[in-house]
């Protein structure tokens, strides 16, 4: 070999490693670009989603036993967005079913991609985990039993067993408002929010304390025994609703964000609305015949992840 061959093919050999390492340089930078949720989903082929299989009509089991509900439509809309952002065409949609208490620690230990059922975005949650635009607006009311006084505060409740749901804001703020105004209530707390109302339908709780539009999903359930029930005309607490993300990945967050915006922007959200809210539940047959709040068509028109309740009032 002469010089001349040595030079060349040194030349050619440092301009493969050279090619390669831009090569590997520009795969590097995309998946920075991406942040870490979406080269995960990129490099495994899999994206998870939390559901929760009986909050109606947000997130509940189908007859054929599928997740269904106005949030997973929604998170339907965002996976379609990461099938086309990645080119994945095959990508797996892997589903967990979620509780109250388990949904936040499964997205802020990085199991879940994305908790698509009813969780409020609060500021102390916020420092764990990271929240979408809010997709809903609830408010917290009680729920008795007709045939007994009619309570309009947990101060009419002084001394009485009252149910929640474990892991909620909703009995978060039933042990503050009951250890500053000294009730004496016995908080009961349900697994899961059918087994808190089951609380107050077997007479062990005097009162059910949650958000307005699941006790009026539980009350659709019954017929004609909703009659059996009241809920109250005051709302304790405002509750935004959104879908729970993992902290530090704001490229992940902006492609969640812009999925509901644009169905906000482009009016598609009143569709969606109108099909699990005031038409029959599929595989349900229930109507819950509630039109959209005040408050959420504030959030269509400007779009917030504010986890502050007096934005929403």
């Amino acid at each position: 070999m002469t010089w001349r061959d040595v030079r060349v093919t040194t030349w050619r050999w440092l301009r493969g490693l050279l090619a390669g390492a831009v090569a590997g340089a520009a795969v590097l930078a995309a998946h920075a670009a991406d942040g870490p949720t979406l080269t995960r989903v990129r490099d495994t082929g899999v994206i998870v989603i939390g559901y929760r299989p009986a909050s109606l009509p947000f997130s509940y089991l189908d007859a054929q036993l599928r997740p269904t509900g106005y949030t997973v439509e929604l998170c339907d809309r965002i996976v379609a967005a990461v099938r086309q952002k990645l080119q994945l065409p095959a990508l797996e949609v892997r589903r967990v079913e979620v509780a109250s208490a388990t949904r936040m620690p499964l997205v802020i230990n990085g199991t879940l991609d994305l908790e698509c059922g009813i969780t409020t975005n609060t500021a102390e949650r916020a420092r764990q985990q990271a929240f979408s635009l809010t997709i809903f607006v609830a408010e917290t009311r009680l729920m008795t039993r007709a045939a007994e006084p009619a309570v309009q505060a947990l101060a009419d409740l002084r001394g009485q067993p009252v149910a929640s749901t474990i892991g909620t804001t909703s009995i978060q703020h039933l042990a503050k408002v009951n250890e500053q105004q000294a009730l004496d209530i016995r908080i009961l707390g349900g697994v899961d929010d059918p087994e808190g109302f089951q609380l107050l339908r077997s007479g062990r709780a005097s009162a059910f304390l949650m958000d307005d539009v699941l006790l009026r999903a539980f009350l659709a359930q019954l017929g004609p025994g909703a009659d059996d029930y009241r809920i109250s005309d005051t709302a304790l607490t405002v509750e935004p609703y959104a879908i729970g993300l993992r902290r530090g990945d704001p490229q992940f967050k902006a492609l969640v964000d812009g999925v509901l915006a644009g169905l906000y922007r482009s009016g598609e959200i009143h569709a969606i609305y109108r099909r699990w809210f005031e038409q029959p539940l599929p595989s349900q047959g229930l109507n819950l015949r509630l039109p959209m709040s005040a408050a959420f068509r504030r959030v269509i028109a400007s779009p917030t992840d504010s986890s502050d309740p007096e934005r929403y009032r």
